[in-house]
């Protein structure tokens, strides 16, 4: 059925003809409007006020042919689709009344006349979905006029590839960019102009048959026409066809040299930052080691082992970082202690243990006003508690002391009793390990104890 809204106009000369066509539609039942004009002059008369949806004309009529209507159409106002209708039909008049621009050509005959509305709803059929393609055309042609205008008036190189990453197209910006005529880019591959080093980073993403992302963002160092290479950042988006494979990409690229220098810059005066950092740590160790002679040389074992077991117990290297520097200052509360009591030689009385054991407190207020030593400050608050509770300053317990002291623990004590002291000579090896091993579980947390040991027995 035919919608209620279709406008048909009928031109015919001969009534016999336009009552056999007028009836076939009535018989059919559809409720499409159908007028009659006579004559050629009638139709344009009635066309004035009125646009059908669809014209049936006989070629040949009283004043004229109604070829001549087409002229009209695409002169003026919306074109309006015709069918021609003869009664001399031949292919060459056939092709003639195509080319002019009917949409169809029609041999009169008791049958075709009779199924006149079947031919209509056929030929509406075909025209939208033709106005469709051209509408669509036409979206496309302004969208690639807009791109255009966009490419070529941007300081960003845009620029289109096929899925090898061929250059379909450049923007003159590329001139800028890289010194290149968007003529000497197309038809090459992007990775031909990327530096070695960052061209397998492309070429895999290239290769890869499904990104996550549809946009993704690239950084990397491309050659410039004077042989130079400069940072680029591009921005690609993949675009797919009507079966979803993929098409193209379009990319926007830009000069970020400027800016990776500066990035590169901001890092090199960050590592410069660091170092001085770590000089100014091992300047105030240098000087606890000049300051007591008993235990020199002990830091610097005890803070590269720690650094071996933090390795082995999966810490990141941002992490041991900060391991590093608490244990290079694990000590540094005893500046404040004083000399009669750091530097003597025998055993310490009560009272003096009372102020050795304040240097864990005295560390924690010397450093923790240091910002960049926050993390590192558990190590020299904390690596004298003891798993049951028997150490200080806090008699944390267990799993309440945190894990990077109760690591450095079991390493503190291991170098102490491995090392001579004036007052009594270091333990062998094997005397070492059985005091970790009989003292795990009561002194030191059991699994450090259980990682440590192949450390030392295998060196």
């Amino acid at each position: 059925m035919m919608d209620s809204t279709i406008h048909i106009l009928l031109i015919e000369d001969d009534p016999a003809h336009a009552e056999l066509i007028q009836r076939s539609f009535e018989d059919r039942g559809d409720e499409s409007r159908l007028s009659i004009a006579h004559t050629l002059a009638d139709a344009r008369e009635y066309l004035k006020n009125s646009q059908p949806t669809l014209i049936i004309a006989d070629w040949r009529l009283p004043d004229g042919d109604s070829s001549e209507l087409l002229q009209d159409d695409h002169s003026s106002g919306p074109v309006i689709p015709v069918i021609i209708m003869t009664s001399y039909g031949n292919e060459r008049n056939a092709v003639n009344v195509i080319k002019a621009g009917a949409l169809d050509y029609i041999v009169k005959s008791s049958e075709s006349m009779t199924d006149m509305p079947h031919i209509a709803e056929r030929a509406i059929e075909q025209w939208k979905t033709s106005k469709e393609k051209e509408q669509i055309q036409i979206a496309l042609t302004e969208s690639e006029s807009q791109f255009r205008l966009l490419a070529e008036n941007s300081s960003d190189m845009i620029s289109r590839h096929d899925v090898k990453g061929i250059f379909h197209y450049v923007s003159p910006a590329c001139h800028t960019l890289l010194g290149y005529e968007p003529n000497d880019l197309i038809g090459t591959p992007v990775v031909q102009y990327i530096h070695p080093e960052d061209a397998k980073e492309l070429s895999d993403l290239l290769a890869t048959p499904k990104w996550d992302d549809i946009t993704v963002t690239l950084d990397y160092r491309a050659r410039h026409k004077n042989g130079e290479y400069i940072w680029i950042e591009t921005t690609a988006r993949l675009f797919f066809d009507e079966i979803n494979n993929r098409q193209e990409f379009q990319a926007s690229s830009r000069n970020i040299t400027e800016r990776k220098e500066a990035e590169e810059a901001l890092q090199r005066a960050h590592t410069d930052l660091q170092e001085a950092y770590d000089k100014t740590i091992e300047g105030w160790v240098l000087a606890l080691d000049l300051r007591d002679r008993e235990t020199e040389g002990h830091t610097q074992r005890v803070t590269n082992m720690t650094v071996k077991l933090a390795r082995v117990l999966g810490y990141t290297e941002e992490e041991i970082v900060h391991i590093r520097r608490g244990a290079l200052l694990h000590d540094m509360g005893k500046m404040g202690i004083p000399d009669e009591i750091l530097q003597k030689p025998g055993p310490l009385t009560d009272d003096e243990w009372v102020i050795m054991r304040k240097h864990p407190e005295m560390a924690y207020q010397m450093l923790s006003q240091i910002k960049y030593l926050r993390d590192a400050i558990t190590i020299p608050y904390y690596h004298h508690e003891r798993w049951n509770g028997s150490g200080y300053p806090h008699k944390l317990k267990g799993e309440d002391i945190p894990l990077h002291a109760r690591m450095f623990a079991v390493v503190d004590v291991w170098d102490a009793l491995s090392s001579d002291r004036p007052y009594r000579k270091k333990m062998p090896p094997k005397e070492v390990i059985e005091y970790l091993q009989k003292e795990a579980g009561r002194l030191f947390d059991p699994h450090i104890v259980e990682i440590f040991i192949p450390l030392i027995t295998t060196g």
